[in-house]
């Protein structure tokens, strides 16, 4: 379509600009929905292999242009199956949204900044359920959407307070068994199911809650905190790794760091901390 912006042999004219809008629309949406989960490194992966593909196929080499041609035709399915987890988020989250939300989450504009989570609540609720060898699993919510999590558990959108952490965590209280799920400065849900990590160095000393926390740290950029039913040790993990039997201090500091950071990698851990192998 001939347009006011002719260049050379190009004629960009308005429709062009409107697909060009709606694609870098679309492409940001996804870059949003993948940001902070291991779905964006394999997004990525495809991307390079195809950008591999075109380039075999420009430079001639007809065999290699074959077999990565058979990896190219089941593409879609392939897609289909690796993110399936995402596209149902998607459309869940297209499903429930009202045409106000949906225009909201359409925009370019960030949301607000929430003000800084205070981690005060959880330190001393930690401390006190690790005095009483009660065990405990909060997840701290960072750019990966964890609502599929939550949506396995039972709702609260609660405001945070020592005091209901304590009784969600309460042995005789039937929230106990599961994490709970932190966002946007609320409890959002209890009771919630996480996926356990299959890494075999895991150590055997660690139990199911760590191992827990261990698995959704390695799909998302969240920050789990744990207190070992056990020994009462309290721990934090962080993008597969483990920090052991932290004091109450050096808890704070660290939540305190990487909350206020945002879902940057974390610094190097202080002497005390003890990584996964320890």
């Amino acid at each position: 379509m001939a347009g006011p912006f002719p260049i050379n042999f190009l004629h960009f004219g308005w429709i062009d600009a409107a697909d060009v809008l709606l694609v870098t629309v679309l492409l940001y949406q996804l870059y949003k929905l993948l940001r902070g989960s291991v779905a964006l490194n394999v997004a990525l992966g495809l991307v390079s292999f195809y950008l591999l593909y075109l380039v075999v196929k420009a430079t001639g080499m007809e065999l290699l242009t074959k077999i990565l041609g058979q990896f190219m035709s089941v593409g879609v399915l392939a897609s289909i199956i690796l993110f399936q987890q995402e596209i149902r988020r998607f459309l869940l989250n297209v499903g429930k949204a009202t045409a106000i939300e949906r225009m909201r989450a359409w925009t370019w504009g960030r949301p607000a900044e929430a003000a800084p989570l205070a981690v005060g609540p959880f330190v001393e609720a930690a401390k006190s359920l690790s005095n009483k060898l009660t065990g405990a699993l909060i997840c701290f919510t960072q750019a990966s959407d964890l609502t599929p999590f939550a949506d396995s558990g039972d709702r609260l959108d609660a405001e945070i307070s020592k005091r209901l952490l304590l009784a969600i965590f309460n042995k005789t209280s039937p929230l106990h068994d599961g994490a709970v799920i932190v966002a946007n400065g609320r409890l959002q849900a209890a009771r919630c199911i996480l996926p356990v990590s299959e890494n075999p160095d895991v150590p055997a000393s660690l139990g199911l809650r760590h191992r827990a926390a261990i698995g959704l740290s390695e799909i998302t950029d969240a920050v789990v905190l744990v207190v070992s039913e056990e020994t009462g040790a309290m721990s934090l993990v962080r993008h597969g790794e483990v920090h052991r039997n932290l004091p109450t201090g050096e808890l704070r500091a660290l939540l305190n760091e990487w909350l206020l950071s945002g879902p940057e990698q974390p610094k190097a851990a202080t002497a005390s901390s003890a990584a996964l192998s320890a």
